[in-house]
């Protein structure tokens, strides 16, 4: 083989090899669109956002483990009824310490009599609102959408 070949050849299977893409570690999260009635628990984060409980799967527990146990932590609540009929997953990419990390959320229903909230230090204000008051206060579109779907599930006539 030409000199010029092989140093060509060597050049593009360096060059591939920067055009990689680099693998961003990935982090899983489980929460809850949690009801009461006609009404859903939104909590606020210290940079201002609206969401829904949801926390960081730790050790062996299982997404409905972590997301009750997050809930507990994060709101007191621990009497809920799960609805494993209905479940969602989202993805989305954040920055932490400078560098890029994908978040996958799965989410499930619950449903809860336990309307007094004891916050944790991680957030700063809670609503309980209608599902229509919830999607305007939710601060992202996907979870706006995610509150839509939940809402045609659990009202499959509206």
């Amino acid at each position: 083989m030409a000199p010029f070949l092989k140093k060509l050849l060597d050049d593009s299977r360096i060059m591939d090899k920067c055009m990689m893409p680099i693998p961003h570690p990935m982090e899983t999260s489980c929460g809850f669109v949690l009801v009461n009635y006609d009404s859903v628990l939104l909590l606020q984060y210290p940079q201002g956002h609206w969401s829904y409980p949801k926390g960081h799967v730790e050790g062996e527990e299982d997404h409905f483990q972590t997301a009750r146990r997050e809930l507990k932590e994060e709101t007191g609540i621990n009497e809920v009824e799960i609805d494993s009929g209905w479940s969602h997953r989202t993805e989305y990419t954040f920055q932490k310490k400078g560098k890029p990390v994908e978040k996958q959320v799965f989410w499930y229903i619950a449903s809860t009599n336990q309307l007094e909230v004891k916050l944790s230090h991680e957030h700063t204000n809670y609503l309980w609102l209608s599902f229509d008051d919830a999607e305007d206060q939710l601060t992202f579109e996907q979870e706006k959408s995610l509150l839509r779907e939940a809402r045609a599930y659990l009202n499959p006539a509206n």
